[in-house]
């Protein structure tokens, strides 16, 4: 029987006309073939009505083309539908093979854990997609969810599911009920107390998480009393009594202890109404349901919330996120149960099912919906520190303009040194070391004397506008968002310049002086000469310069990380209770240090990470992969002073030199583009904008630049364009 049908199936795919092949499928289902049989049958029919060749028009009566039809998977099934009205034989089988899909079938499968992630972890979900994407399930596997996998492959099968129109729910719910007398249903349940099973199954692991540790001490609300305060007048007996009560208290205001208590009495009212009693108890219960599980879907916001501020943890975010995935499971389920006379809930669960089991096989899907919040935390930090580094005033701008020329200041140091270690001619893996000590040392030192380095700004400043982006839906706030963007450009002309035009001159200097003390430059002309060749526009300098943005950008992702990391895991209460340092330095001076270390973790976590990232990575990238090297504006402008100063006014007739500024040039466009374009993509996905209200911001921003040129270059007085 089995060759037989593959035979059948194999002549019916090398048929040419949809009609045909619709006819020889048809005349080969068979409600009494063995299982896997009639789930292969029933795959092949899905993909007829998705994918088959159009209907010709003319065949079989007359039948519309499925590909000039708007919905050419309804007009497939509607002449399916009209082939078996004229056939009550294939009818026949093809309504008990449908019926028996469902009775033979675990539905729990589809019901509760289509689209949701069985592995509590979320490293044990993407092994989990993985290995499913590549072993797809079999069809004689007697799980639903496996044969609407294999039925319904695509994301675009819920569209026309849910768009199904009436006349075509009503066909097909007739067709499902079509000779059921003719079948065994001794052993049958129906698919609304299947519905009901698994929304008791999804309010038990509803309640489950929700009074887990992991979630219950993240809910907030009132805590129990504190008995210890209480038991010297009350006495131990009294304390454990009123604590006990007071735990009970507060689990009970809870929804999710109330939860499966609230199930049960839907099933007892259910169980009394259909033995004929009153409807109304029924309703009530219902309608207690409905708001337990709202109540549960405002506690998941709760965690949430409470993540956002305490640090974000993956695998916490994870469980959360699947709770709440199932809460709205739920409701679907009840408000399928509840009108299950009406076509269209049937269609809508359908769909929702669907669309969740594709969902479920994405990795991509499940990385960008469970760390959203993450990158929030993340953008948050940045957006913090960024605010510092936006001039919105003329004060705040000549501050910038003196910061940067502190960086430019420190940079000048960075650059001897970076020379000394290149002209040791160490290993390269040993130089790269040794020069991302020196670049780390020396943003650390621009950090705690609170100077500026133009081009980690944008990855810090990106945020802080996403954040603003919060507020757009209103004119008031596109202008506040608007002035910032303004500020922000002006901000950064302003850093670059204020590193450059000190760095330079100063490197110059130093030759300079270093020449009329010890007779001897720095580096030697040809290194100066190369040095000149090797900024130049034409080549990879732009390469090279927007491969730095992006470490400029993974610099500030990292301090975003660490940020999280010393809140999530209390670090500060760690370090503020320690008892060695409380005896060491007192419970002030742990304090203290506990601040501190609170207010400059991110900072120096960033600044090593940057700066041992732009010594190692191109000693990597160069040994493993490609030749890299970093072009970063203040250092490479910091190094043509010096060759200048080697190679003397001869130098200003060489072509390399006006080259290697153009390349400069170049690398301060890059180094900024790259590093904020990366920071500001991350924050506005983080709030999951859309494109239209992006698009929109841009012509609001183009209208500013064309009406107030002059604010890109000097801020406008107190008061105007904000």
């Amino acid at each position: 029987m089995f060759d037989s049908l593959k035979r059948l199936i194999k002549k019916w795919r090398a048929s040419r006309d949809g009609g045909h092949q619709l006819d020889a499928l048809l005349a080969i289902a068979d409600k009494t073939a063995p299982y896997a049989e009639r789930c292969e049958w029933l795959i092949e029919l899905a993909h007829w009505i998705r994918r088959g060749r159009a209907v010709r028009p003319g065949t079989a009566d007359g039948a519309e083309s499925a590909a000039s039809h708007p919905n050419a998977a309804h007009t497939r099934i509607r002449y399916l539908l009209h082939v078996l009205d004229r056939n009550p034989a294939w009818k026949v089988n093809v309504a008990g093979i449908l019926r028996a899909l469902l009775r033979e079938t675990d539905g729990l499968s589809l019901l509760c854990d289509a689209g949701m992630p069985v592995h509590s972890g979320f490293f044990g979900a993407v092994f989990e997609r993985v290995e499913a994407s590549l072993i797809p399930p079999a069809p004689n596997r007697r799980d639903l969810a496996a044969i609407v996998t294999l039925m319904f492959n695509s994301e675009r099968d819920a569209e026309w599911i849910d768009t199904l129109p009436t006349d075509l729910l009503v066909r097909i719910h007739a067709l499902f009920d079509y000779a059921a007398h003719e079948d065994d249903l001794r052993n049958s349940t129906p698919f609304s107390l299947d519905l009901l099973a698994a929304l008791h199954n999804l309010t038990c692991q509803i309640s489950s998480t929700g009074l887990s540790q992991t979630v219950r001490s993240r809910l907030g609300g009132a805590a129990p009393r504190d008995s210890a305060s209480d038991g010297v007048s009350n006495g131990v007996s009294n304390d454990r009594l009123d604590a006990a009560n007071d735990v009970r208290v507060a689990m009970e205001k809870q929804p999710f202890y109330r939860l499966t208590r609230a199930m049960l009495a839907v099933e007892a009212a259910h169980h009394t109404y259909a033995a004929g009693g009153p409807q109304e108890p029924l309703l009530r219960e219902v309608n207690y349901l409905r708001l337990l599980l709202d109540e549960c879907r405002s506690a998941t916001g709760n965690v949430f919330a409470h993540l956002y501020r305490n640090g974000v943890s993956v695998d916490i975010v994870f469980q959360v996120e699947r709770m709440r995935m199932r809460i709205e499971r739920a409701e679907q389920l009840l408000n399928a149960w509840l009108a299950h006379d009406d076509p269209h809930a049937g269609a809508r669960l359908t769909a929702e099912l669907v669309r969740a089991n594709h969902a479920s096989q994405s990795v991509a899907h499940l990385a960008s919906s469970n760390f959203s919040l993450l990158a929030r935390k993340v953008v948050e930090y940045s957006a913090d520190t960024g605010e510092h580094y936006i001039a919105r005033d003329r004060a705040e701008y000549l501050k910038m303009m003196r910061m940067a020329a502190g960086g430019g200041l420190v940079t000048v140091v960075t650059v001897c040194v970076k020379f000394a270690i290149s002209g040791a001619h160490l290993h390269a893996m040993f130089e790269g070391l040794l020069a991302g000590i020196n670049y780390a040392a020396s943003f650390l030192l621009m950090h705690f004397l609170h100077f500026s380095l133009a081009t980690k700004q944008p990855a810090m400043t990106a945020p802080t506008l996403a954040r603003e982006l919060d507020g757009v839906g209103t004119p008031a706030g596109v202008d506040s968002f608007v002035s910032s963007v303004t500020a922000l450009m002006r901000t950064q002309a302003a850093a670059v310049l204020g590193n450059v035009l000190l760095v330079f001159p100063l490197s110059l200097g130093v030759d300079l002086l270093w020449h009329a003390l010890f007779h001897t430059d720095l580096i030697s002309p040809d290194k100066a000469l190369a040095t000149l060749r090797s900024f130049s526009l034409v080549g990879p300098t732009p390469f090279y310069a927007a491969l730095t943005g992006v470490l400029l950008w993974s610099s500030s992702l990292l301090a975003g990380w660490a940020d999280n990391w010393f809140i999530l895991h209390r670090v500060a209460d760690a370090l503020a209770y320690n008892r060695r340092l409380r005896m060491t330095l007192g419970a002030a001076g742990a304090d203290r240090l506990a601040r501190f270390c609170r207010a400059n973790v991110a900072g120096v976590a960033g600044n090593v990470t940057l700066g041992l990232m732009l010594g190692l990575v191109p000693a990597i990238l160069t040994a493993f992969a490609f030749k890299f090297e970093v072009r970063h504006v203040t250092l490479s402008a910091g190094s043509i002073g010096v060759a200048l100063g080697v190679l003397g006014e001869s130098a200003l007739k060489l072509p390399a030199l006006w080259w290697a500024v153009a390349g400069v040039a170049s690398m301060a466009i890059l180094n900024v583009a790259v590093s904020f374009a990366l920071a500001f993509y991350m924050a506005v996905k983080s709030r999951d904008l859309r494109r239209n209200a992006v698009r929109s911001l841009r012509g609001a921003i183009w209208q500013r630049v064309l009406q107030h040129p002059l604010e890109l270059v000097w801020p406008a007085k107190v008061g105007r364009g904000r």
